[in-house]
């Protein structure tokens, strides 16, 4: 006779431990992807939500462009304003200063409804709730800076021209303005229209010759002060040496001479944002 025993040994087998380990697995897995993953997958969302923006302030530049120089009374633009927040900026109050003269000392300013020290311009600005970024709207370009370093980039030319031919120098002034401070985020309309004449739009001609108002020489100086805070002059001398072939020096408020200009014409017009 054969006996066959079959012996079992489970005392070293226990669920509650297996549960323990699967769990605790589990939640080390959770962990790594929350203290890695999470951080990058953010850091990406925020990335592609500036690069949205910078397009959005294109298209916003374009609107300025329909509005300035083809006399389109009224535009607006809907858009996504995601991870920060877009700011109207009065000229009244904020924003870059533009000043033009015949001279390096200013002294023959060429706006004569302006204030001696300058025209502010005001701007549409885009700061960033994530990262340490914001994008300008201002006097016609789009420009870009990084908030936790120094120095600017400009991602949008205004339209200044000079003709070789003719040695005119074209500089246009665009102002933004707003009956109140606005700021929006998420989902907006951006709703713009033209400054009202008399006062706006307006041009400017000098000419070297003794036609009246006459230019005092044939050098045309420009000066950028930025506001307080928002210094974009690297971008906008980089823009008057590179595009312009202008001469420039100081920092950071910039000062840039143009030689050579027979007719210097200056075209000043005024962008109300109605909302956003």
């Amino acid at each position: 006779m054969s006996i066959r025993r079959n012996l079992h040994y489970e005392s070293g087998v226990s669920e509650a431990i297996g549960f323990l380990l699967m769990f605790t697995i589990v939640i080390m897995g959770i962990g790594l992807v929350t203290l890695y993953g999470l951080p990058m997958l953010l850091q990406q969302q925020s990335g592609a939500d500036e690069k949205i923006m910078e397009k959005n302030m294109i298209v916003l530049q374009n609107d300025f462009k329909s509005v300035v120089y083809k006399t389109i009374p009224y535009k607006e633009t809907s858009m996504k304003i995601a991870s920060g927040s877009l700011y109207v900026d009065s000229a009244g109050t904020t924003g870059p200063t533009f000043s033009i003269g015949s001279n390096s000392g200013l002294n023959d300013y060429l706006l004569p409804s302006a204030p001696t020290t300058g025209v502010p311009t005001g701007d549409l600005k885009y700061q960033s709730s994530q990262s340490q970024s914001e994008i300008s709207l201002q006097n016609g370009a789009v420009v870009k800076r990084d908030l936790s370093a120094s120095g600017s980039v400009m991602l949008a030319q205004p339209r200044w021209f000079y003709d070789s031919y003719t040695q005119t120098l074209v500089i246009n002034i665009i102002t933004v303005n707003s009956s109140s401070v606005m700021s929006r985020e998420g989902i907006g309309t951006v709703q713009m229209e033209l400054g009202q004449s008399p006062d706006y739009p307006t041009d400017y001609v000098y000419l070297t010759s003794t036609t009246t108002p006459a230019l005092s020489s044939s050098t045309v100086y420009v000066t950028y002060t930025p506001d307080s805070g928002q210094d974009y002059s690297t971008a906008w001398e980089d823009y008057f040496v590179n595009t312009m072939k202008m001469s420039c020096s100081g920092s950071p408020t910039v000062t840039c001479s143009h030689s050579g200009v027979a007719a210097l014409v200056i075209k000043r017009t005024d962008i109300i944002i109605r909302s956003l």
